[in-house]
């Protein structure tokens, strides 16, 4: 999307419009495809409008933590390609992307969706380890969403290496799963800006220039219900009570029809 002023975003949101001509509560175009890489457990290549995301998740052996010694471990990492945008560069992981991980982190392990004690191999020696990395190939606004849409879809269609064990030692034969990972529930981020008072749902690039506040909602579907799993607050305005109550309404709603589209993609 070409450069715009912010001013101009804001006037034209004063006029109930938006710049691509969608509702203030309607997201953009949602794509996702799975099963991209070949070499990867899981994988998603996802495009919100023209934002463009891919996921890949690697599943090994390894070392759990001291403090979960029967749990699995879960790691998700971010990378912004120069190729994404102009503002973004090389060199090691920045601010934005750190944070971009860290928000789609929260929402998967939050949600509880992965029963990371079924990752246990042998408590306190060795467990199943989760890598969600995620890369950045275009931004054109709303990379939380878009990301958390990747990363959730690749771990929903992700495939369990099978184990094998001779005496104490144990390998992963890459050749052969055993099935999907132990997902309960999708876990889906919901982003909304806050342009001069008005709310609107997944903000392109200009918009997020132009913006006050935004709120990040992720839920999550169990038992027949949809529950909050987490919240992430971004710039440098604050949001009313009443804000974040239409925004968590909203995040329901539109939480459910990206989750559909993970299923469907998924196959679940």
């Amino acid at each position: 999307m070409i450069e715009m002023d912010p001013m101009l975003i804001t006037e034209i949101a004063m006029r109930g419009k938006r710049i691509d001509n969608r509702a203030f509560e309607t997201y953009r175009d949602v794509q996702i495809e799975t099963g991209i890489i070949g070499s990867a457990e899981g994988s998603a290549h996802v495009k919100l409008g023209e934002t463009e995301v891919i996921a890949g998740i690697k599943i090994e052996i390894g070392t759990p933590y001291p403090d979960t010694a029967d749990e699995g471990v879960l790691t998700c990492s971010a990378e912004l390609l120069p190729l994404a945008s102009p503002e973004f560069e090389k060199g090691p992981p920045g601010e934005e992307s750190i944070e971009l991980a860290r928000v789609v982190d929260r929402a998967i392990r939050e949600s509880k969706c992965l029963d990371m004690k079924k990752m246990c191999i042998k408590a306190e020696e060795v467990v199943w380890m989760i890598y969600v990395d995620m890369d950045v190939l275009n931004d054109d606004g709303n990379l939380i969403d878009c990301a958390c849409l990747a990363a959730v879809a690749a771990l929903a269609s992700a495939k369990m290496p099978k184990l094998n064990k001779d005496g104490d030692k144990y390998e992963a034969d890459y050749d052969v799963h055993e099935g999907g990972l132990p997902m309960n529930g999708i876990p889906i981020s919901t982003t909304f800006a806050k342009i001069d008072g008005i709310i609107v749902a997944d903000p392109n690039v200009v918009e997020i220039k132009a913006m006050g506040a935004r709120l990040t909602v992720g839920t999550i579907d169990k038992a027949g219900e949809i529950k909050l799993c987490s919240m992430q607050k971004g710039g440098e305005r604050g949001l009313k009570i009443e804000e974040v109550d239409k925004i968590i309404d909203l995040a329901v709603v539109k939480g459910e029809e990206l989750r559909k589209k993970v299923r469907i993609a998924a196959g679940k």
